[in-house]
């Protein structure tokens, strides 16, 4: 499957701010503020993941309900089930 050039940007834009993070660890920089960082970097995360399954969502899946077989049908539900327990998962 391929995915978004919006998605692989945004992948782009998160590695940099990983180095950047590590960047400030080395600086010493104010814990706070590192925190932060990292706060925006896992949100960022968050929005890729939730690109990335939309876009399984408009291509996999999609073919799998239109598709004949009923065990892919029953996978590809079936994945979909457990991205959502693993992300509500407290």
């Amino acid at each position: 499957m391929q995915h978004s050039d919006q998605t692989k940007r945004r992948l782009k834009t998160i590695e940099g701010q990983i180095r950047g993070i590590q960047r400030m660890l080395e600086d010493g920089v104010y814990c706070i503020d590192i925190v932060r960082q990292v706060q925006a970097a896992q949100a960022a995360l968050g929005k890729v993941s939730q690109m990335v399954l939309e876009e399984h969502m408009h291509s996999c899946m999609v073919s799998a309900i239109r598709g004949d077989d009923p065990d892919e049908r029953e996978r590809v539900l079936s994945e979909i089930a457990e991205v959502y327990a693993a992300a509500t998962k407290n």
